[in-house]
């Protein structure tokens, strides 16, 4: 298995390394060159169930297990709440994908991945906008820090 070189060789992609395991970087690097391949055929524009559903496509013609809109319960203290919240997408139980198709990323977009991330248990999340004109403007990879301290820490890169 080949590790990313640290830039994906179309659209100048960074793919920085954040405490990920071989595993975890070459689904990280696969994911962002499938959503690539699916918005250079279909462009932006279109609704985020479009490129929902082509994306799960091109992840699992690479041999990744998809979940779509996979429900994500809130447990507190000993309450367990079916709040209603789904993540669009989960790839091979490592990977959380939230999808937009809007003409701006607002900040509460960008909260909700460390959120799904901490609910979740998983430490890898993309959020990724498909209405840009490159698709490397609308990545954003999520790295839930391993714990240090008795708390985790949560980054952001661009990609």
């Amino acid at each position: 298995m080949n590790l990313p070189s640290g830039k994906d060789h179309r659209q100048g992609a960074k793919t920085p390394s954040k405490d990920l395991n071989e595993v975890e970087e070459c689904l990280a690097s696969s994911i962002v060159d499938a959503a690539i391949k699916v918005h250079t055929a279909l462009g932006p524009g279109l609704l985020e169930s479009v490129y929902e559903t082509c994306l799960a496509h091109e992840l699992e013609k690479r041999g990744h297990q998809v979940k779509r809109q996979v429900m994500l319960p809130i447990h507190y203290d000993t309450l367990t709440l079916d709040a209603g919240l789904r993540m669009d997408m989960v790839v091979d139980g490592l990977a959380v994908l939230e999808l937009k198709s809007v003409e701006h990323l607002l900040p509460v977009h960008h909260a909700q991945m460390p959120t799904y991330l901490k609910l979740s248990g998983l430490r890898l999340g993309f959020l990724l906008n498909f209405n840009v004109s490159l698709m490397k403007e609308g990545i954003s990879r999520k790295v839930l820090q391993r714990a240090k301290t008795d708390f985790n820490a949560t980054t952001s890169d661009a990609v």
